[in-house]
């Protein structure tokens, strides 16, 4: 398969050939739903944290003598149903992570390509590189190209200038090849790589 390759500047650059194991596939969305589901518990922190009972401040001595006063048994003021007191079964630190197999997570990015190629929303640049880190000029040459929600991938080493200058533009991110995700593509309106991002996923998947 082959795809129209531009320039910033809105300019052809000739061609690209993409393979259909990566960019042709059926986009199977449980597979799509697993993997997202996978990276946002990976990314939850899980460190929200309720009191036990061993840990409020709050006298443990008896609150009044068991027999006599007519009024239920009790012992400590720590008891959830006091107020002041604990929180019964409350959340607890812990890891939100759990187990995807790693041809799984492999395959859920070949079908997050396939499906933004299917709906005409890959574009492929010659190389994401700007002269000078100056936003309004990028910021320009975006809107030239009708890019106002998308994800930049570039090579395994980024211009700087670039990223610097994309950096303020909202609904804008770049990352290197190495950070490619299924989250990130399908979060984004246009998916922009580059030459190299092609290759290097080319030579990723052979």
């Amino acid at each position: 398969m082959e795809l129209n390759v531009k320039t910033l500047e809105g300019k052809d650059a000739g061609t690209v050939s993409i393979s259909d194991a990566i960019f042709g596939l059926e986009p199977r969305e449980d597979i799509l739903a697993r993997m997202i589901r996978w990276q946002l518990a990976k990314k939850q922190q899980g460190t929200h944290q309720s009191q036990t009972r061993g840990e409020v401040s709050r006298t443990g001595a008896k609150m009044y003598k068991q027999k006599g006063t007519g009024r239920a048994r009790h012992h400590s003021a720590r008891a959830p149903q006091f107020r002041g007191g604990a929180k019964a079964h409350g959340p607890v630190s812990r890891s939100h992570e759990h187990d995807l197999p790693k041809k799984v997570r492999a395959l859920a990015l070949r079908h997050a390509l396939s499906a933004k190629l299917k709906s005409e929303d890959v574009i492929v640049l010659d190389q994401l590189v700007a002269s000078e880190a100056k936003t309004k000029a990028l910021s320009g040459a975006f809107a030239s190209l009708g890019l106002t929600n998308a994800l930049f991938i570039g090579g395994a080493e980024l211009d700087n200038n670039f990223k610097l200058a994309a950096r303020n533009i909202p609904n804008i991110d770049v990352l290197p090849i190495q950070g490619i995700n299924v989250y990130d593509i399908l979060r984004c309106g246009k998916l922009v790589l580059s030459k190299a991002a092609v290759e290097a996923l080319e030579e990723r998947f052979k």
